[in-house]
């Protein structure tokens, strides 16, 4: 019996971090209390050619958001990474690798939690990981680090195939007071999804902000619980 335990416990570990870190999201940065008309707009994966799209349509709607960057990205587009800053958006982390953190060697995800685009800004510094993925280790590093690791409670889904108006239709109906949207700074379709969010959410008296003035407060346990019941198929 102790060496069946022994044999699963490799295995158990990883689905323990999936279901604890990612699905439930248990300690980590969530949704704000609801109490003010705002939702948080985020950004992962940039910077990228469509930057200046996003800013574009962000500027036209007087909307504020946060931008998770890569390291990659910000070495491929320095200006359009100086231009989210310019424009007075915030940045955090998403990582030196776009890559789950099963795929990272333990040192290897030790150097993804501590790399920051903006090492020296004020307030506590969030880290994103890629897709939410979650190893065991984690959150041990994040709080080695430093970092804040930072989720969400909506997505705008604009890595599927469907149009603009579907996306932003589906997306509004799942808002709430004090959400956080996760979009991504890449796929061509968002620019004119993010168009019909902001545009949807000024109907409802909702304005976006950064993350940092939701403000977002940690995933306690009866919302970790009600995450993993929606967190498969939805």
């Amino acid at each position: 019996m102790a060496r069946r335990g022994a044999l699963l416990l490799p295995l158990l570990l990883p689905l323990l971090g999936e279901l604890w870190g990612r699905a439930a999201g248990w300690g980590a940065l969530g949704p704000g209390d609801g109490q003010h008309p705002r939702v948080a707009l985020t950004f992962d994966d940039g910077p990228s050619l469509q930057t200046p799209a996003l800013l574009a349509v962000l500027a036209r709607h007087g909307a504020c958001a946060t931008f998770f960057v890569t390291a990659p990205a910000c070495a491929a587009f320095p200006a359009e990474l100086a231009a989210i800053e310019a424009a007075g958006h915030r940045l955090e982390a998403h990582g030196r690798w776009h890559r789950h953190a099963l795929l990272l060697l333990p040192w290897q995800e030790w150097a993804q939690v501590r790399w920051h685009p903006r090492p020296g800004q004020s307030g506590p510094l969030l880290y994103r990981p890629p897709y939410g993925g979650h190893s065991p280790w984690t959150r041990l590093l994040a709080r080695a680090a430093g970092r804040q690791v930072a989720l969400w409670d909506v997505e705008g889904r604009d890595w599927t195939a469907a149009d603009p108006g579907t996306l932003a239709q589906q997306t509004l109906a799942r808002v709430r007071p004090g959400s956080v949207l996760l979009l991504h700074d890449g796929p061509a379709v968002t620019p004119a999804l993010l168009d019909g969010l902001l545009a949807g959410l000024r109907e409802r008296g909702l304005s976006a902000v950064p993350l940092h003035a939701l403000p977002p407060r940690r995933i306690g346990w009866w919302a970790g619980w009600r995450r993993l019941q929606t967190s498969y198929g939805r």
